[in-house]
């Protein structure tokens, strides 16, 4: 069983809660070991399409947890980076973040390493570390300027501000901005609607977004060999959307 999240399975949705309320969900290094296993049983679990994480209590995470750190804890190795996420670079199953407060740091790195953000009317973004001698190296000095711009992207991390929701859907790395007590009905509604993909299309084009923004051109990028195409174009679902189509019925997917 988990110690530091919360975990839900339901219509091939998971959902992870990070569970250090006390803490305002900083994550320590046994934290983010164990959510690189939970994510690691993700990715291989057939029957789990679309993932979401959130926070417990007021805050989504506030980042790494220093006060741990200073009291000399244990160093646990995190291959898969913080919150078992931000060192991921072969998950093509979507992963949605629904930001229910402060994302500050690290907690805004996870946040940037799913490919939606649902955030709260109440959530706060910040790359702060700079302000204590820091620096943003789990992916938010490398994410944030790919999802927005350079400009954009300098105007947070050098200054370290706190960006609100409404603001983050401005700038655009916030997808969607939802009531706060309705901040996981608004999630789900997303995650649901890309379960009614074909999840095997899903990964295929999460996996030709990613792979083709780091070649060089577009001509190299329609040209590549993505893996997950292949396995989509050899799955039962790439025959039966179109004969769902052709039949003018609901497909009925597989996932293989």
């Amino acid at each position: 069983m988990p110690k530091y999240c919360e975990i839900g399975k339901s219509d091939h949705i998971m959902t992870v809660t990070l569970a250090r309320p006390e803490r305002l969900n900083a994550l320590h290094p046994p934290a983010n070991a164990e959510l690189g296993e939970v994510f690691d049983e993700f990715a291989a679990d057939d029957d789990l399409w679309v993932a979401i994480i959130t926070g417990a209590g007021r805050a989504f995470s506030a980042g790494n947890d220093l006060r741990y750190q200073a009291e000399g804890g244990e160093r646990t190795p995190m291959p898969r980076g913080f919150g078992g996420l931000t060192s991921r670079f072969d998950l093509h199953k979507p992963v949605l973040a629904a930001v229910n407060g402060v994302a500050m740091g690290g907690g805004f790195e996870i946040a940037l390493a799913c490919d939606l953000i649902i955030a709260s009317e109440k959530a706060v973004f910040a790359l702060p570390e700079p302000k204590v001698g820091l620096a943003a190296l789990a992916g938010g000095l490398n994410r944030l300027p790919r999802q927005i711009g350079a400009k954009r992207a300098l105007g947070m991390i050098l200054t370290g501000r706190h960006v609100g929701a409404q603001e983050g859907l401005q700038l655009g790395f916030v997808n969607a901005v939802a009531p706060h007590d309705h901040l996981m009905e608004e999630t789900l509604h997303w995650a649901q609607q890309i379960c009614e993909c074909a999840p095997l299309s899903i990964r295929a084009s999460k996996e030709a977004v990613y792979r083709g923004l780091d070649t060089a051109s577009l001509e190299e990028a329609m040209g590549r060999h993505y893996e997950s195409v292949k396995a989509m174009r050899h799955s039962e679902d790439f025959i039966e959307g179109p004969k769902a189509f052709a039949e003018k019925r609901k497909p009925n997917w597989k996932g293989r």
